[in-house]
């Protein structure tokens, strides 16, 4: 190779690479670029250096790719008065020396590198160079032409890459290439690259453009066979509506996929067919189901907070938590959070609660109702194999709801059975997971629905029996009940005008007291929430709009007084009489407060003695637990039948009875046994209880008593029964706090930690020993359907 050094011109190029054998145009808007421009005349040699960062202004030779291009002008024009575009044909390669003037513009030393001689195996390659030129550019004459002419190696390979689309750094690769033989095989191989992308893209086209013509030719033959079967009156509106959902864009790829493979089925088999009608409920269920369809939904925590306040009276502890949990939904934004549970009696506002919710942030709500579920199908759906198959009920909620992100309400989620059939409860473990429900597969559907967007919200009155892993999926939400001053609220501002509307009066005709539903809710109702009530109150509206429809001029309208001369014509006599608080109790019986899934009970525990040989009989339906305690009262009173007064031959001549009524019930729980000690040592003393003072506690054989759960259930209950003292275990000291004060504002609540506190309070018995420190051990939580 042949070598010179020359001084030229240099135009610093921002970006791109620029191939020898290729006239090519360059913009020119530095000042010293222009200068340059302005100087150059048509024949002039240049020197085009490529910066090797584009954002330097003011270039230096270590700015520079030491490989440069030595060009000819050929032409410029004036682009705007910011500069210049250049016309040049890049000649030959060289190296950048150093640069000698920078002002009005670069000039540059260089060392040109010229092409050798031509040789045997370059000739070769320029034939098969040429011959892969022609097969490729069959439409670029010029270029054709001016490599049919080139003898140099190093030459026709820069034409021929110049015609390339050739990235940036395969560009620049050629041109660091000195070697003409190594040059013409890289480019050789870059013709071989660029043929089989070519062929690619020419298969890709046809691929594309038979595809296009297979449409038009189905939507054409679509249309023909459309206009055919209107013609003799066969048209099928079903096909239509599941074309449509298909050609909609509102079915996902695999959902469109399983559609068209159902409908052409569906096709090939007339409609006589005994698989057409399957087949035709399956695409029905599909493309009615919400795949892409959402509420706007928006959680604005004011808006929730101020329509929970205007539907629901009380209640602040639930209405903080339901605060919380949307502040997380909010804050999280994927919906991963535990699923809200509202648990408590009937009554006491679990679903409306889920309505309020709903409607506040804007999203439809749908029941579902658990309650006797027994078969999985009824949450997976059946096969489609099964005679009579259908989905299960959450595909059911969402074609329903109409949208992908309803409110879902699980109601009595914890009457949920299983049987031979499956146990739903693991079919629910699925769909309440979020990292399962994204892709929620239904057996009739066998298509993966995404209920990750579902708000989902159960309800239930006694969550110790669900299992533990669909427990933990939950985050309770305690409802115990209301106070009589909280029903006669409720009532005054939302039971009555419900009531008044419902029966076909106006608010203006009717006069109801407030000291009159007090008295209805008192007299007539023994409940925790207030839907007795309800019915109560519409009962006896009812009697004022049968007289009011009998009225001969509607248009004189008088007004209606409630009171309870008219109450009791329309109910009744009062039911629930000195609200079930026993005005006198006979030795060997007490008082206690008992948990049920209705709310909290009052349980009067009986006791008796017989002559005999010592046995003891318990009666009533009592669980195991409930039984212990029992034998652990029994226990403590034989051990310290001498403190008590209690003659310790009683024990061996006599046979003792202990029973609770209601023998129909089943009860269990531990808290029952302080009632039952009581029970006893009055029985055996001879001395009457308290009739106004409840208990509640857990004991064991060392008298101590220890905490119980369910207790503003269990006062609520007191005050409902007209108790004046309840007595509670002191580790329950700290719950009060959460209770709200009109639960206990009429109750002297009396903490004790031993038994013989109870017996004084309760008997009038002083043992005369101290009673010992409450530990900080906790008892056992109760469960059962009457938690004692």
């Amino acid at each position: 190779m042949v070598e010179r050094i020359l001084t030229l011109p240099l135009l610093p190029l921002r970006r791109g690479v620029v191939l020898p054998g290729r006239r090519t145009t360059l913009p020119v808007g530095r000042p010293r670029s222009r200068a340059l421009a302005e100087s150059l005349r048509a024949g002039d040699l240049l020197v085009l250096g490529r910066q090797l960062h584009p954002t330097v202004e003011e270039p230096l030779l270590a700015d520079l790719n030491p490989l440069a291009v030595v060009a000819r002008t050929i032409g410029k024009s004036s682009q705007d008065p910011r500069g210049f575009v250049l016309e040049v044909e890049p000649l030959s390669r060289a190296y950048l020396l150093e640069i000698t003037t920078l002002d009005p513009f670069w000039q540059a030393r260089i060392r040109e590198i010229e092409e050798p001689p031509p040789t045997l195996e370059s000739q070769e390659l320029a034939h098969v160079a040429k011959s892969m030129a022609r097969e490729l550019f069959p439409q670029e004459v010029a270029m054709l032409e001016a490599i049919a002419t080139t003898r140099e190696a190093g030459l026709l390979a820069d034409r021929i890459a110049a015609f390339l689309e050739l990235e940036e750094e395969k560009r620049e690769e050629v041109l660091k290439t000195i070697d003409p033989v190594a040059r013409l095989r890289l480019v050789i191989s870059l013709m071989i690259e660029f043929r089989e992308r070519n062929e690619i893209r020419r298969k890709l086209e046809a691929e594309v453009r038979e595809e296009m013509k297979r449409h038009q030719r189905e939507n054409l033959l679509r249309q023909q066979l459309r206009a055919i079967q209107k013609e003799l009156g066969e048209e099928d509106p079903f096909r239509e509506k599941v074309r449509k959902a298909i050609d909609g864009g509102a079915l996902p790829e695999e959902v469109k996929e399983a559609v068209e493979r159902e409908l052409r089925r569906l096709d090939q088999m007339g409609p006589a067919h005994a698989e057409s009608a399957i087949i035709r409920n399956y695409l029905e269920w599909v493309i009615e189901l919400p795949w892409n369809q959402r509420a706007e939904s928006k959680i604005d925590l004011n808006a929730i907070e101020a329509k929970l306040e205007e539907d629901h009276y009380g209640l602040k502890e639930p209405k903080r938590r339901i605060l919380e949990h949307m502040a997380v939904l909010k804050l999280e934004g994927d919906g991963k959070g535990a699923i809200l549970c509202f648990v408590g009696p009937p009554g006491v506002g679990k679903t409306s609660l889920a309505n309020s919710i709903a409607s506040a942030i804007g999203r439809p709500l749908v029941r579902i109702a658990l309650g006797g579920v027994r078969d999985e199908a009824e949450i997976r759906g059946h096969r489609r194999t099964y005679i009579g198959a259908l989905p299960g009920r959450f595909i059911h909620a969402l074609r329903k709801a109409k949208v992908k992100n309803p409110v879902i309400v699980l109601d009595e989620i914890d009457k949920v059975g299983k049987d031979w059939r499956g146990d739903p409860t693991a079919a629910l473990l699925e769909v309440l997971d979020p990292e399962q429900n994204r892709n929620f597969i239904d057996h009739y559907l066998e298509l993966p629905f995404d209920l990750s967007e579902v708000l989902f919200i159960a309800t239930a009155n006694d969550v110790s029996g669900l299992i533990p892993p669909l427990r933990d999926r939950l985050d309770v939400v305690e409802i115990d009940g209301y106070t009589i001053e909280e029903k006669v609220a409720i009532a005054e501002r939302h039971l009555l005008p419900q009531a008044i509307r419902k029966v076909g009066l106006s608010a203006h005709e009717v006069e109801f007291p407030a000291s009159v539903i007090e008295w209805i809710a008192r007299e007539y109702t023994r409940e925790a929430g207030v839907r007795q009530l309800s019915r109560s109150i519409t009962r006896v509206l009812r009697s004022f709009a049968l007289e009011a429809a009998r009225k001969d001029a509607p248009q004189q309208k008088a007004k209606f007084l409630v009171t309870e001369a008219v109450v009791k014509e329309s109910l009744g006599q009062p039911k629930y009489s000195s609200e079930h608080m026993e005005q006198r109790l006979a030795p060997g019986i007490a008082a206690g407060l008992a948990w049920t899934p209705s709310g909290g009970e009052v349980l009067y525990i009986e006791s008796t003695k017989m002559p005999g040989k010592g046995r003891v009989e318990i009666t009533g339906q009592l669980g195991e637990v409930m039984k212990e305690s029992a034998q652990a009262a029994l226990a403590y009173l034989r051990a310290h039948a001498q403190a008590l007064g209690i003659n310790p031959q009683v024990f061996e001549t006599h046979d003792l009875h202990i029973h609770v009524p209601a023998g129909a019930v089943p009860k269990d729980g531990p808290s029952a046994g302080i009632t039952i000690l009581t029970a006893l040592a009055s029985l055996l003393t001879e001395r009457s209880s308290r009739p106004d003072l409840a208990m509640t506690g857990e004991i064991t054989l060392r008298g101590r008593v220890l905490r119980i759960g369910g207790l503003k259930a269990k006062l609520l209950a007191a005050q409902r029964a007209g108790f004046r003292t309840v007595l509670i275990p002191s580790q329950n000291l700290p719950d009060l706090a959460e209770i709200p004060p009109a639960c206990t504002s009429s109750l002297e609540i009396v903490p004790i930690n031993h038994v013989t506190e109870a017996i004084e309070l309760a008997l009038g018995i002083s043992t005369g020993s101290e009673a010992p420190t409450p530990s900080s051990s906790q008892g056992i939580s109760e469960s059962g359907v009457i938690s004692a």
